[in-house]
């Protein structure tokens, strides 16, 4: 057996995309898909958005890369804007949402390093975590796929239950640094973190002198009707890795902190070639412009709603199949019965329905549109969902 070209890690599907055109995707022989995907999060204004695409193209035209050893204008201009809509007072850019959470566990554990207690280095995270694919983020989650055959993993975590305050309370001693939590868990099974609970963690921290640090890579920038996903609880982090939604399809992520959590990140402490080049801040601020205009949230609130509304009523219809709908906003997720399987459910609807989701933990379907979809895409996402529980043969079925 030959190896193929591109490492094979991916078990990827016969769907070959060569195209966008706002909600749907198109095919090598003109298959059209309507993309409830998006990327994994990431098309937050779908496919080939003309402000974002015009961004980019006069960017690419102007300047693309310089490094950061320059000053940075686009950069100070995007950070200046995402810092301004949120708790932070500074932020890192990155190119991916997993170095971000890189940068997320430096910075606290050499926030208590700037303050005389490097002893204090090991976050407090939880079961069924996604933090990304580097050594960092996965020695931060227990899930054995993530880790095995990648062992020795890098010490400095210790794993509670998500959503079990007690537990994770149980777990702070002296080498306690902070706590490291999706605010809803996307991966993991679109779970959202209880009101209690993350209450419960911003006060834990604040009583010991601890961090904490949020992953909305998945669950932040627009996707939930709130620019952030914290803002549902009523409270702020001290550190947050975005990515995913913030570049709408361009590479591009970010860790941001309050100055005084950042207080450790001085010169020297990290960097990035790529990170924050022109050319993706051009992206970021195309995004930004779209996002921050009057209206845009409200109607990615409204859309969820809508959303969420037509999956409760449609699942009686088919409750062989459909558990229950969980999430907020356009992160949502379809909890399936024991009697089906996400993954194939999933595929069922890709390949005969062209219908694209996302599988997830928990036997649940992810559903991840676009921010930018309308009522018509709602109905007809509805419709090929329900044709393919209609013609979904169940695992063992004759």
């Amino acid at each position: 057996m030959t190896i193929t070209a591109l490492m094979p890690v991916y078990p990827r599907c016969d769907v070959r995309p060569v195209r966008g055109e706002g909600v749907y995707l198109y095919g090598e022989h003109g298959e059209r898909y309507l993309d409830f995907a998006a990327g994994i999060a990431v098309n937050a204004l779908g496919h080939g958005h003309p402000h974002l695409v015009k961004a980019i193209a006069d960017q690419a035209a102007t300047l693309m890369h310089v490094s950061n050893l320059y000053g940075s204008p686009q950069g100070e201009a995007l950070a200046r804007r995402i810092v301004d809509t949120s708790f932070a007072d500074t932020l890192f850019f990155t190119n991916s949402g997993t170095e971000a959470v890189e940068c997320a566990i430096k910075t606290a554990r050499r926030y208590h390093h700037a303050n005389g207690n490097p002893d204090r280095h090991t976050l407090i995270t939880f079961n069924n975590a996604f933090h990304g694919r580097t050594m960092g983020a996965i020695s931060a989650t227990n899930q054995p796929k993530m880790r095995n055959g990648f062992e020795p993993l890098l010490p400095g975590f210790a794993y509670a239950p998500f959503n079990d305050l007690a537990a994770a309370l149980e777990l702070i001693d002296d080498h306690s640094a902070g706590f490291m939590v999706e605010t809803i868990q996307g991966e993991g099974g679109v779970s959202a973190g209880t009101s209690e609970f993350i209450r419960g963690l911003r006060r834990a921290c604040d009583e010991h002198g601890l961090l904490l640090v949020l992953d909305e890579v998945q669950c932040g920038y627009g996707r939930t009707g709130r620019m952030w996903a914290y803002e549902h609880y009523g409270i702020t982090p001290d550190i947050m890795a975005v990515a995913k939604g913030i570049g709408a399809g361009f590479p591009l992520g970010a860790c941001l902190a309050t100055e005084e959590a950042a207080k450790g990140m001085v010169i020297g402490t990290h960097g990035s070639t790529y990170g924050g080049n022109p050319l993706a801040c051009a992206a970021g601020m195309a995004v930004l412009d779209v996002m921050l205009a009057p209206g845009f949230l409200d109607h990615v609130a409204a859309m969820g709603e809508r959303l969420r509304a037509a999956l409760e009523q449609m699942i009686p219809n088919h409750d062989p199949i459909f558990d229950s709908v969980r999430g907020t906003g356009l992160m949502l997720g379809l909890k399936l019965k024991d009697s089906a399987e996400a993954r194939s459910f999933v595929a069922h609807l890709r390949d005969h329905h062209g219908l694209l989701t996302v599988a997830a933990g928990e036997n649940v379907v992810r559903i991840l549109p676009p921010l930018v979809i309308e009522e018509a895409h709602v109905g007809e996402f509805i419709q090929k969902l329900s044709d393919g529980a209609r013609t979904y043969a169940m695992p063992g079925d004759e």
